[in-house]
């Protein structure tokens, strides 16, 4: 789940700042900044999906993500895609680990 979920947001990352150039003719500086904020953050979020509290600050980056659509409209469904990616990360991973739980505790009932 933690390799999928950091896979989404490190792409995430990158697409933003692709979209960051595509932006820098036609916005203001501050959403530019915005921009380089967010992209950085979701950078950091998916080294911190280890802790606890991960997946909840990979969430909350989603919304910021969605919100620079505001600045490129085009990130507003660049994002719902994200999202969805997100979840399926989620909903896989755990599936994942689930089935890697079950065999390492198959492995050990054998003598």
């Amino acid at each position: 789940m933690k390799v999928l979920g950091a896979a989404v947001l490190i792409a995430e990352s990158l697409t933003l700042g692709f979209a960051i150039l595509l932006a820098m003719k036609d916005a203001s500086q501050t959403a530019i900044i915005y921009g380089c904020v967010v992209a950085v953050l979701l950078f950091v979020s998916a080294g911190l999906l280890r802790l606890p509290g991960g997946f909840i600050f990979g969430s909350l980056m989603q919304i910021a993500m969605i919100a620079f659509g505001f600045v490129e409209p085009s990130f507003f469904i660049i994002g719902v895609v994200f999202i969805a990616l997100w979840v399926a990360a989620i909903i896989v991973g755990r599936k994942g680990e689930a089935a890697r739980a079950a065999l390492l505790a198959a492995a050990e009932k054998k003598p």
